[in-house]
């Protein structure tokens, strides 16, 4: 294989120059650094990148750590993630932890191992505490994002999922329902207690009384079990609108109410958190939604951790809260 020595002398420049060219540093003219690419390719010339990564104290590599990468919002998470860090000169390592601790636990040490310049994670539950006070011991710049681990003090993008969770039932009272059920997603995960927190105020602050029999956990993936539907559907009154804590919940409750022959909006409306993009233009019936702008994440989320790769002074860990948008669609039906 070719090292810089040789393709400097091919090309007649020195092996400072050859650098130059590699790592897009330091004054080179476009007619040398033209004839040392030429040069490079004719020898299938692959650069050391552990070398120029010693070189520069730095992997130029970043992890992103997810709960469900089958999950329409973290494919977006993905996207916006990549889409920055390349304009950083960055790659993305990606990693699924399926909502498991110790997946994620094992993906942490893997990041420490390679080395990684810095990590944006959605934590699996309140246990990633540990996981994340390892990468807090070893300096690395963290950011999380969606979920919130409380005594983690780092830079942090989150929805308002309080805010979303009151708009959807607010949204379904309107419409004139008194007998609204929730499938929140596991209680150990910040946004599942924050989207149920969101529900039971708005019930209250209606004049709406809460039901324990009206509120079922689940998954948030696809496995998602539908067999709490025939409890919900037993309950005396039947519920008239379900609130679902996010895409997956709602496409297994839809799924389950269709093999149930019960019509949604007709006979149930259906709220829910995110979509199925790009599967919500062809999903019938289109969901009424409290969308989450996932690109947005990503992106922001490499932004906070450039900052911090580069060494800018930051005195306190920063918090910033993206607002869902209410898209009104077919699910949640008409007034009663």
């Amino acid at each position: 294989m070719s090292n810089i020595n040789e393709v400097a002398k091919r090309a007649k420049v020195s092996p400072m120059t050859v650098s130059r060219v590699l790592n897009q540093s330091g004054y080179v003219k476009e007619e040398t650094r033209q004839r040392v690419l030429a040069v490079m390719e004719e020898m299938n010339y692959v650069p050391n990148q552990l070398a120029r990564s010693l070189v520069k104290q730095k992997s130029m590599t970043l992890a992103l750590i997810v709960p469900d990468i089958t999950n329409p919002f973290f494919t977006t998470v993905a996207r916006g993630t990549e889409d920055m860090a390349r304009k950083s000169g960055y790659r993305v390592i990606f990693c699924n932890s399926d909502d498991d601790f110790l997946k994620e636990q094992e993906y942490t040490e893997m990041c420490l191992l390679l080395r990684v310049d810095g990590i944006i994670m959605a934590a699996s539950g309140d246990r990633s505490k540990a996981n994340l006070e390892r990468l807090k011991k070893f300096n690395i710049p963290l950011v999380c994002i969606d979920r919130e681990v409380k005594g983690i003090d780092t830079d942090l993008i989150v929805g308002d999922s309080l805010a979303g969770a009151r708009a959807l039932t607010q949204h379904l009272i309107d419409l004139g329902h008194r007998h609204i059920a929730m499938v929140t997603g596991p209680l150990s995960i910040s946004t599942s207690r924050e989207r149920l927190q969101g529900y039971k105020e708005t019930l209250r602050q209606n004049g709406i009384d809460y039901r324990d029999d009206y509120v079922k956990e689940a998954s948030y993936n696809q496995q998602t079990s539908g067999q709490y539907l025939d409890d919900l559907l037993a309950s005396t009154p039947r519920p008239t609108a379900i609130f679902t804590a996010n895409n997956f919940v709602a496409a297994q409750v839809v799924r389950g109410l269709r093999e149930r022959q019960i019509r949604v909006p007709e006979d149930l409306a259906i709220v829910t958190f995110d979509e199925m993009e790009p599967y919500c233009a062809v999903a019938e019936p289109l969901l009424t939604s409290a969308l989450q702008h996932a690109y947005n994440f990503g992106s922001l989320a490499v932004q906070l951790l450039m900052e911090r790769i580069d060494g800018v002074p930051i005195a306190q860990p920063r918090r910033i809260v993206l607002n869902p948008d209410i898209v009104i669609r077919r699910s949640s039906g008409e007034k009663l």
